[in-house]
């Protein structure tokens, strides 16, 4: 299953990124549940005094959805995608939100450290996942919190064969009217090509991360899209690189 990486994804989003907004408003209880995890976070008194990491931020609409959370946090919204952060940073922000154009295999422990990461379909989208993770993880302060919205699926047939049937419907059609098909695609492999959720959640303790929870998500993407709450655990990360 050939998938789309590094640098031609990153082409990709940058040529979808005039549609992606519409596209995503298509899709039912979208900002809804990116909404609904960032509050999973469960940051105090509405995230004062804090610093938050929103991980392959796209056009900033889980920007929003942190900011929604925790409006008084410092956060820090990054993309590999200078198309896609072009349209996050045309939108209004308060001073307390910035952007950067950095991929998240680039990030380095100085750019931190957070109290919080929040990355929504981001895992699927980068070469080496498990690497990734302890990157955040070292970015993150002791205890830190992490929150990873992504497409994995339960691993039940029922749910394969339901976004199998969306992708042929929906989303695969609506690609190639915006002429973004190569992107749509991808996002159509990747998910069955990427973890299911006990499988992410496995990855999670392997990277180094504490008091998993894999979180549902309501409506038609139940089985499809999780939640993933952890914490940076005290003791040394695993090994994996994959």
């Amino acid at each position: 299953m050939t998938l789309l990486r590094d640098h031609d994804l990153v082409r990709a989003f940058d040529d979808a990124s005039h549609s992606y907004d519409r596209l995503t408003a298509l899709n039912p209880g979208y900002r809804t549940d990116l909404f609904r995890s960032a509050r999973r976070l469960r940051l105090p008194d509405g995230g004062r005094g804090l610093r938050i990491l929103d991980l392959g931020c796209g056009t900033g609409t889980s920007t929003r959805a942190l900011l929604r959370a925790a409006p008084y946090a410092r956060i820090t919204a990054a993309d590999a995608s200078a198309g896609m952060l072009a349209r996050a940073r045309a939108k209004r922000w308060p001073p307390t939100v910035r952007f950067v154009h950095r991929p998240a295999e680039e990030l380095t422990v100085d750019d931190g450290p957070y109290d919080a990461v929040f990355a929504a379909y981001l895992f699927r989208n980068v070469t080496r996942p498990g690497a990734v993770l302890e990157t955040v993880r070292n970015l993150l302060v002791p205890g830190g919190r992490l929150l990873v919205h992504e497409y994995t699926l339960s691993g039940s047939p029922l749910h394969r064969a339901v976004w199998q049937a969306v992708c042929r419907g929906v989303v695969l059609p609506a690609g190639t009217l915006t002429g973004d098909r190569e992107l749509y695609h991808h996002l159509w492999r990747s998910v069955l090509a990427f973890d299911t959720a006990p499988a992410f959640a496995e990855r999670l303790g392997r990277a180094g991360f504490t008091c998993v929870r894999t979180l549902p998500v309501a409506g038609w993407q139940t089985g499809i899209v999780h939640s993933f709450l952890a914490r940076r655990g005290s003791g040394p990360a695993g090994t994996e690189a994959a």
